[in-house]
């Protein structure tokens, strides 16, 4: 009888289904099929501006009267309540929409004037805070949305910018899902979704602002550790000491009985994701730690995105590596920065020192980002979105500002943007939005449009969605 631990290279692959390269089929043949049962279609519904996308998000809530909609009106009226101003309309009970959150924030009625200058920028004469002078020499490649809205005003509102869905509704899709779920990919050793850097807190909303909820776990972010020395902790090279061969010897007899056990289970979610994760797995463990070997870059490329500083190196290497990933074929790099709890820029006091430290961490490295993208020819085909759950009150909290969701703002640039546009306006002391205005869903239908989407087709059979959560594009900041 002849020996197993005689088998031929034939022989093996024959019995584990050509090994690797079947459980690679096995994967792509079963998502195909989970597609094809969930009446999506595959691939763009029609031809894409865009490949990529870099979802760049501040956690706790950035000041826009101090970003990109800046309100010299509130150093007029510094220490005044607003009842005393010409604007003590916008306190009119009817205006004051949130429905969901501390009914107190958005109710600061003494304003407070800016904590920082101001200067234009550009042809296109965008006016921005200095605490942003790095992006602001961008000026001409953003389109800034400055009448975003969104009706949770606690920390909820992180879930709800990236799935347009309240906490206490759940778990939903988020729009790096839709993306992983509607395209295909374009790098097999690569997830199509990855996360960077620490996401929101459990609070307000946790695994679910990067999750895919019933599309699977499958089209879920992937979170990568950026740490050049260490990219893959939960997925080492060569554990205990298993040779490459070994390994996949191992890999090929898992696909085999994955293999197997979908023919009883071919509806499985959960088993389509196991097989794609270890297919996946054993890619990534050359393919990622290859992407964050940031040694290869030029020195002057280092110093584009801080990596010469201490205060911007940690975000400039999530940066760095959102580029480099998008350069390999990742669709969806989502980086959050100040994760973790309600935020790190939820500034209820001393917003000067608080934004002033948080803004000088990541505002050369997003410029950075920018002029890397363009000057390689990456931003036509990446577009980059930058933005947080909600604005922050023009009404004092004693040095700093309460949550503000009546009114606040978010740029976008790169792949089918026109550059160098200000859509949309709050009045003249940031308080609601009144010309442009739009819901937090409009961004994703914006990002999905241009990616070549119709988010309405990728609905699945059987679980509803509100009008509200496929968005319209907006078509002003659409070249």
């Amino acid at each position: 009888m002849k020996s197993r631990r005689c088998l031929t290279r034939r022989s093996f692959l024959a019995d584990t289904g050509m090994g690797l390269t079947g459980i690679a089929l096995g994967s792509l043949l079963a998502r195909e099929k989970a597609r094809g049962s969930s009446g999506a279609d595959q691939g763009p519904h029609f031809t894409p501006r865009a490949k990529h996308v870099i979802w760049l998000f501040m956690c706790g809530g950035v000041s826009h009267v101090e970003s990109f909609d800046v309100k010299p009106e509130l150093n007029k009226y510094h220490g005044k309540s607003i009842d005393e101003t010409p604007h003590k309309d916008v306190l009119n009970p009817a205006k004051l929409n949130v429905v969901s959150g501390n009914p107190n924030h958005g109710g600061r009625k003494v304003l407070l004037g800016l904590s920082t200058g101001y200067k234009t920028y550009g042809q296109s004469g965008l006016v921005v805070a200095d605490w942003w002078k790095n992006v602001g020499q961008c000026a001409d490649d953003l389109a800034v949305v400055r009448g975003l809205w969104t009706t949770d005003n606690d920390h909820g509102a992180q879930l709800q910018f990236h799935t347009g869905r309240h906490v206490r509704e759940g778990a939903f899709p988020t729009v790096g899902a839709w993306a992983a779920y509607g395209l295909a990919s374009l790098n097999q050793n690569l997830p199509e979704y990855v996360v960077l850097g620490t996401p929101t807190g459990d609070c307000c909303g946790g695994e679910w602002t990067y999750g895919a909820a019933y599309l699977g776990p499958e089209y879920a972010g992937v979170r990568l550790n950026v740490d050049p020395k260490n990219p893959l902790p939960f997925v080492s090279p060569q554990p205990f000491g298993i040779s490459p061969k070994e390994q996949t010897a191992q890999f090929g007899l898992l696909g085999r009985l994955n293999r197997l056990a979908g023919i009883e289970y071919p509806d499985d979610p959960a088993l389509q994701a196991r097989i794609k994760s270890y297919e996946l797995a054993f890619g990534m463990q050359t393919a990622v730690p290859e992407a964050m070997q940031f040694e290869r870059e030029t020195e002057e490329t280092k110093r584009l995105y801080g990596l010469d500083r201490n205060v911007t190196r940690p975000f400039g290497q999530l940066c760095l590596a959102a580029r480099r990933l998008v350069e390999r074929g990742v669709r969806f790099v989502q980086v959050f920065h100040g994760g973790g709890g309600g935020g790190a820029w939820d500034a209820h006091s001393a917003i000067k020192a608080n934004h002033g430290q948080l803004s000088e961490q990541v505002d050369l490295p997003i410029a950075g980002l920018l002029r890397d993208l363009k000057r390689r020819g990456l931003l036509d085909e990446t577009i980059v979105v930058w933005g947080t759950e909600f604005g922050r009150s023009p009404g004092a909290q004693g040095d700093g500002r309460d949550h503000h969701p009546q009114g606040f703002c978010a740029w976008l640039a790169g792949g089918g943007i026109k550059g160098g546009v200000q859509h949309g306006a709050t009045d003249e002391i940031g308080f609601h939005a009144v010309e442009g205005r739009h819901y937090v869903t409009d961004i994703h239908a914006t990002v999905l449009s241009l990616l070549g989407l119709d988010p309405r087709r990728l609905e699945v059979p059987g679980r509803r969605r509100l009008e509200i959560d496929y968005g319209e594009p907006i078509h002003e900041i659409i070249a």
